[in-house]
Order: structure tokens, then sequence, then C-alpha cells
């Protein structure tokens, strides 16, 4: 028996992998999610992504399998949580920093999200990564700040509105460029913040 054939199918995709160093890894993932926003998904392709970073596609492949497989690899290697850190001291200057950092990556995400599209309903896979990506650390960082105002006694636990914030705060992202062409920029969510989002929580 080789010593190969003793490690097993699973030790030997590891050391595979393990020749990529992070920082190339990274080159790809930031690759073919520029090429999704620039093109669409359906456009880009595993030998595209290849020459735009100068590797073989059997690199690729190898490392990822399949091209769904490869987005939902970058879509995760790009989780953020970036809200964290905000604390004004007021729920109501919370929400107002939540809306202004929103503004400085909403154009890039809502492009990002628009060109994923039809793919992300149609594969669970890559559905999952993009919520995990994009959505859950946003939600968990605003549901956060939601419950330190509820704790300063700022708003009542029971308000009709909390469970609301995250849908009209994300809701407002995406719904922008359908309706006026432009993606929502921070002065344009502050201003939904304090028009719409603190009115129905009662604040000002």
């Amino acid at each position: 028996m080789t010593s190969q054939a003793a490690e097993g199918p699973e030790t030997v995709v590891a050391s595979r992998r393990s020749k990529l160093t992070r920082e190339r890894e990274q080159e790809f993932f930031d690759a073919v999610l520029e090429q999704i926003r620039e093109c669409g998904y359906d456009s880009v392709t595993m030998e595209g992504v290849a020459v735009s970073t100068r590797c073989s596609k059997s690199t690729l492949y190898r490392q990822w399998g399949t091209k769904p497989h490869f987005v939902a690899a970058a879509l995760r290697s790009n989780r953020q949580a970036r809200f964290v850190g905000i604390d004004t001291g007021t729920l109501a200057d919370d929400l107002r920093a939540v809306a202004r950092a929103s503004g400085d990556w909403s154009g890039k995400d809502t492009r990002l999200l628009q060109a994923l599209g039809h793919a992300v309903m149609q594969d669970l896979e890559l559905q999952k990564a993009l919520r995990e990506a994009l959505v859950e650390p946003e939600i968990a960082e605003l549901e956060r700040i939601l419950r330190r105002g509820v704790e300063r006694g700022e708003v009542a636990a029971d308000h009709p509105a909390l469970a609301y914030v995250p849908a009209m705060m994300f809701g407002v992202l995406r719904v922008r460029p359908v309706l006026v062409g432009e993606y929502a920029d921070g002065d344009y969510l502050v201003g939904f913040v304090e028009a719409a989002v603190l009115p129905a929580l009662g604040l000002t």
C-alpha cells in the first residue's frame, strides 16, 4: 500500500489545498466576487478567474471543485460584522451610526446581491453562504444594538416596531436602486432613519 493510499482521500485533499497560501486564496476570492459584481454570476467562469489571477484553472477545480462551491467559499471569506464597536450612548445615535456605516458599503454589497440574483435562489449552498457573509453578521449586531437600547430603557422590550427594524434598515438598501436607480448612501440612510425608523420606535 502506498503512503498516499494509507493516508486516505481526506488527507490527500487537505495536502493539496495546503499548497495555497491564505493570501493567494483571498486573491482568488476577491477576483471572483469582483467579476460577479461587474458581469453577473452566469457570465463568470472558472477559466476567466484563472486568467485574471494568472493561475491554471486546474488549481481552482482542485481546490473547490465547482463554481458554486468556489463562490460560496469566496462569500464566506468576506464575512464581516461591520457594526461592531458602534456604541454612542443612545439608541438613536447608534442607529444613525449604523446607517452611516451601511452607506459606506451599500453599493458594493447591493451590486453583489443583484449580480447573484437567480443563482442564489437556485443553489441552497450559495444562499446559505450569502446569508452567512452579508446578512446574519449585520442583523446580529443590529439586534445587539437594539437590545442595548431596551436595557437602557430607551424603548420598551415589547415595542412592536423592534422586530421590523432590521427589515426596514436592510430593505431600503436593496430597494432604492430599483426605485430610483441609485444606491442608498450614508446621507440617504441617515435621513431614512430619522424620518422612518426613529419615529417608529418613538425616538428622536
